[in-house]
């Protein structure tokens, strides 16, 4: 990824953007950017991060990519200090369709994470 754009839509190179954040060099410093980090986490298969930043009283046990959908673009729309909206586009087995969720965070010991979401 290296000198790629960053699959959040930012226009920024990966190592720029969100990369940091991945590799836990730095924390995301609101919700849109945990947002925006965690799509680009999806999308890149860096699943380690999404469960890191997912707030332990509703984080599933295990994660998996395995059969899921390839993660192609992400809309942010409307959002405040704790929620954002966005839409997500995704193609698997040759179909497309786009997830749209009001996603809910929660800051602890000044770390953002995902709380939960409402998918429409």
């Amino acid at each position: 990824m290296i000198g790629s754009a960053c699959p959040c839509g930012s226009s920024l190179p990966y190592d720029a953007c969100c990369g940091p954040l991945h590799r836990g060099a730095r924390q995301a410093s609101t919700a849109v950017e945990l947002m925006r980090s965690r799509y680009a986490a999806y999308a890149v298969g860096h699943l380690d991060y999404v469960f890191r930043t997912w707030h332990p009283r509703t984080r599933p046990a295990d994660l998996s990519l395995e059969g899921g959908p390839t993660w192609v673009g992400l809309t942010v729309g409307e959002y405040g200090e704790d929620w954002v909206d966005y839409a997500a586009a995704w193609i698997q087995a040759g179909e497309t369709g786009v997830l749209r969720e009001h996603s809910r965070f929660e800051q602890r010991a000044g770390r953002w994470f995902y709380v939960d979401g409402d998918i429409s």
